[in-house]
């Protein structure tokens, strides 16, 4: 089995619960052919109805108390990976978990989730599916 369907296999451990929120700009960027970000929609709407798992979209929309600056990971109020261009930095300094917490619940406070945020997410989808279609 690969390394990525052994790290997702974490999710389906139902006795951890996971957070996700996604800014909807980053949902659109085109790294790799539409098809694949249309597949990757579905596995995150697909992911927002697992009963431990709860993913947000920050809509475009949203007002914005903070700035997305790089990509982090909690591990509860322990620990922060935060992804920079050239390095992924570890932290476990109260302080600076602390402000990644803060960030987190931020971008969490003005996220749509549940059913808007699969609707907003299909939409995302059908676009891409659309752009393979007619490209």
């Amino acid at each position: 089995m690969g390394a990525r369907l052994l790290r997702q296999g974490v999710l389906y451990d139902t006795t951890r619960s996971f957070r996700f929120v996604i800014t909807k700009s980053v949902l659109r960027w085109q790294i790799v052919p539409p098809a694949m970000l249309a597949a990757q929609m579905d596995k995150l709407i697909t992911m927002s109805r697992m009963p431990n798992v709860s993913v947000g979209i920050v809509p475009l929309s949203a007002p914005m108390a903070d700035l997305p600056s790089s990509s982090f990971v909690l591990f509860d109020t322990n620990l922060a990976i935060i992804e920079i261009p050239h390095a992924e930095v570890t932290t476990s300094e109260s302080r600076d978990v602390e402000l990644y917490v803060s960030k987190f619940d931020g971008f969490e406070s003005v996220a749509v989730m549940d059913g808007e945020m699969r609707a907003l997410a299909s939409g995302i989808r059908d676009d891409f599916l659309r752009q393979q279609e007619t490209g």
